[in-house]
């Protein structure tokens, strides 16, 4: 009662928040109706809502998405995102093939209104987003939960911890696939049913690189070769706080390969402006990825640094790149994921905050694929260590290769505890 008392007195300053947020990102101010219940698609009844909150999670889930739509072709499948990049991906990814909007905001009647539209059997909450409106309004309505692919970070654990109250009615009655043991038992301590809980494996290692994929990281390998660019690295996913030490580490670089080029992609799209400007303060010369028609036309710019600012590229350049950093890990943000520059076979830099990813960063560590740097020395050391050894680079990068193959699998037992449930 608490917690709908005190989203009831900030329901006035939600569509003031999307209106705040849109003054860096205007597409907050797009189709606000659909977060309150209204203007939704309507797709067929009995289907399946996955809700993926942003980017990372639609990736992630994408290959589980299309093996649903091809073993239950007679369900509707309807996606929503919290953000407006979670969004785009979603149209990138599955086009006309599902339906989508935004997920409505966690309070009883836009609940509500979403359930009586969209009429599921089923919703496959994507990672972990624990709503205890949506999640209590799903049992009511007889629908099934499945947080798929969870995971929950001793941080996030403590956090949710101080509301267990809120939490454990929640989520007792809900179906969860968790990545690793950590994770599952972290969850049937704050109310999960242990009945209920399983572990998968996280469905990150089933992402397939698919030959469209292949053919658009050739293109701008080719470009950047044309460029006279070498070596190239891309550095992530960053956070404020996190690109001067990335640039710090290109300086070094340049000083002894004056044709090197560092790929920089900001984790939000809305800083790349700011990030622009530090990247010229600093005296580096620039390109945007969105002043050229398409990635092999950027890559073929021949400034020091390529910023990318538009949406749904990231993975050509890991393809088109010989080492990667990935951000959110030289702050405490707790990193993001490891294996998409693994999936092309890449070496992997972070930083020392993989809280996120804790499980994954120590298996790619483990293995010799994933190195951490504490500062920008090392960083600088690092990348250049790297650049400077072929060899070193091919084997940390057969390391990741090897183990995302050998842990393959997560989305098959995933996608049979989903058909269980629709049965």
């Amino acid at each position: 009662m608490f917690y709908i008392v005190l989203l009831t007195l900030l329901l006035p300053l939600l569509p003031l928040r999307l209106l705040w947020r849109s003054r860096k990102a205007p597409d907050y101010r797009k189709r606000m109706a659909e977060r309150f219940g209204f203007r939704l698609p309507r797709p067929r009844a009995g289907g399946i809502w996955v809700h993926a909150v942003s980017v990372g999670e639609t990736f992630a889930a994408s290959t589980t998405i299309r093996e649903l739509l091809r073993r239950q072709p007679d369900r509707s499948l309807t996606i929503t995102s919290t953000t407006p990049t979670g969004s785009a991906q979603v149209t990138n990814l599955f086009g006309d093939s599902v339906s989508h909007c935004y997920a409505p905001y966690d309070w009883p009647l836009f609940v509500w209104l979403f359930l009586r539209r969209v009429r599921p059997d089923l919703l496959v909450v994507v990672e972990t987003e624990i709503w205890p409106v949506t999640l209590l309004l799903c049992r009511g309505f007889g629908i099934d939960v499945v947080l798929a692919n969870a995971r929950l970070s001793e941080k996030s654990a403590r956090g949710y911890r101080k509301v267990r109250w809120l939490i454990e009615p929640a989520i007792a009655k809900v179906w969860v696939a968790a990545q690793h043991q950590d994770d599952a038992q972290r969850l049937i301590a704050l109310g999960a049913n242990e009945a209920r809980v399983r572990v998968t494996g996280s469905v990150k290692f089933d992402v397939v690189v698919d030959q469209a994929l292949r053919d658009a990281a050739q293109a701008v390998s080719n470009a950047f070769a044309e460029a006279n660019h070498q070596p190239v690295w891309i550095a992530a996913s960053t956070h404020a706080g996190e690109e001067t030490d990335v640039l710090a580490a290109h300086r070094a670089l340049l000083a002894q390969y004056p044709r090197a080029l560092l790929v920089l992609a900001p984790r939000h799209p809305d800083r790349c402006q700011e990030v622009a400007k530090e990247v010229l303060a600093s005296g580096f010369t620039l390109a945007m990825r969105s002043a050229a028609s398409s990635p092999a036309q950027a890559a073929e710019n021949p400034a020091d640094v390529l910023l990318v600012d538009t949406l749904g590229e990231l993975m050509i350049f890991f393809g088109a790149a010989q080492l990667a950093f990935i951000g959110g890990s030289l702050v405490p943000v707790g990193g993001h994921n490891y294996l998409e520059p693994a999936c092309w076979g890449l070496p992997i830099l972070s930083g020392p905050h993989t809280h996120n990813f804790s499980n994954i960063a120590e298996q790619l560590a483990k293995v010799g694929a994933l190195a951490q740097v504490r500062d920008a020395g090392e960083f600088a050391s690092a990348v250049i260590g790297l650049c400077d050894s072929s060899e070193q680079r091919q084997q940390r990068g057969s390391a990741a290769s090897k183990l995302l193959s050998e842990n393959r699998g997560a989305g098959e037992r995933l996608l049979a505890l989903v058909e269980e449930r629709l049965e």
